[in-house]
């Protein structure tokens, strides 16, 4: 799946050829978005994933109406949204600073949008009282914001944005302020509030995590551009290209040569003079010289004799769950090819209760590559 994918389902959003320059024409002028184009669904919990100055954040101040796209269409529901205000949009923001009124009540707060909107007061006292047992606050109405938690504010925050049941719900990095163990809590609570409301959900964020744990949907961004569009397991297991597959996760890339085609797989031969079979990305790949990836967790340690891969070990880390163990492969930085940059390669056995260490540092060891645990790149 790629940046104009689209989907059977309703559409929620549709972005169309859009482009975002900043000072266009001037000498300094930056292309924040170029010719993105992507379908997010209705009752969709869809995510824009990349580093800082991707793009994310100006796609999604577009769909809101801080700012007006340079060219393309934004539709919403079929609706054209480029030229309309925010405040005319069916739509509302979180942003990363809640921007909560400290001298009200949890309450007066979430109800305050729908008092601006004129809505009468017996509706706006049943909504909020639904929106407090939505994000479970009952007990909290009557506090005053600034006497809350983090954790507390952000689900006031997101009350406040559900209040008028927008079609459309944007989450700008509502997270980066939260503790670890607090966020995890919360990634959790906002897939259930997407569940419960039936409201879209486009979330911005650059913690591959967070998307994996949240997404229905992912897009990865890099540059303006949208690279690819996936569930999170089509994006974890088959990214299209390297950079997708360098960003989400950890993961091992080495050089190969492409020998044969056979529809959505290829054999491939390693450094190692051995095949395998890999799976192709999307798109036109031709037989020759190309880069292969594959997960530490996906590949075992064995013997050296008739392993696809050998290599010493260089490191050793423990962290709970699993141990990572860092190998210098032999003859792959010789192999040539894009990939070609040394043979570090990462292996990640998950630990036993009461195992110890099964390999020692210096040690040399067959990495065991299956068929089909190996994705083809793009580039």
């Amino acid at each position: 799946m790629t940046g104009q994918e689209t989907g059977e389902a309703t559409a929620a959003v549709e972005i169309r050829r859009v482009s975002k320059i900043f000072g266009a024409g001037s000498e300094r002028q930056v292309v924040a978005l170029d010719d993105v184009g992507v379908t997010i669904r209705d009752n969709e919990f869809f995510t824009l994933l990349g580093p800082s100055g991707c793009g994310k954040t100006t796609l999604l101040r577009l769909i809101a109406g801080f700012e007006q796209p340079t060219a393309g269409e934004i539709l919403l529901f079929g609706s054209h949204l480029e030229g309309l205000p925010p405040h005319r949009r069916p739509v509302n923001t979180v942003f990363q600073q809640y921007a909560l009124f400290p001298h009200m009540t949890v309450a007066e707060n979430i109800g305050f949008g729908l008092l601006m909107q004129g809505r009468p007061k017996p509706e706006i006292e049943e909504t909020v009282t639904r929106m407090l047992a939505l994000v479970r606050m009952e007990a909290l109405a009557g506090r005053r914001t600034d006497q809350l938690s983090g954790g507390q504010q952000q689900r006031v925050a997101l009350a406040r944005a559900l209040a008028p049941h927008p079609k459309v719900l944007l989450l700008d990095e509502p997270l980066s302020a939260l503790d670890l163990k607090l966020r995890k809590e919360m990634q959790i609570e906002l897939k259930r509030l997407q569940h419960e409301t039936g409201i879209t959900f486009i979330f911005v964020t650059h913690d591959q995590e967070e998307a994996l744990t949240m997404s229905d949907r992912i897009a990865v961004m890099s540059d303006g551009a949208i690279l690819q569009v996936g569930t999170p397991r089509q994006i974890y297991d088959h990214p299209a290209r390297r950079f997708v597959a360098d960003f989400i996760g950890e993961i091992n890339i080495l050089p190969a040569e492409l020998t044969e085609i056979h529809g959505e797989t290829a054999r491939v031969r390693l450094a190692s003079g051995q095949e395998r079979t890999a799976r192709l990305p999307e798109g036109s790949v031709e037989a020759g010289r190309v880069n292969v990836a594959i997960r530490p967790e996906h590949v075992r340690l064995g013997s050296p004799d008739g392993a696809a891969l050998t290599g010493r070990v260089r490191n050793i880390v423990y962290f709970g769950t699993g141990t990572h163990y860092h190998l210098e492969l032999e003859g792959v930085a010789d192999a040539g090819g894009p990939a070609a940059a040394g043979g570090a390669f990462t292996v990640e056995l998950q630990n036993r209760l009461g195992g110890a260490d099964e390999h020692a540092v210096g040690e040399r060891l067959g990495v065991l590559v299956e068929d089909g645990t190996l994705q083809v790149l793009c580039d």
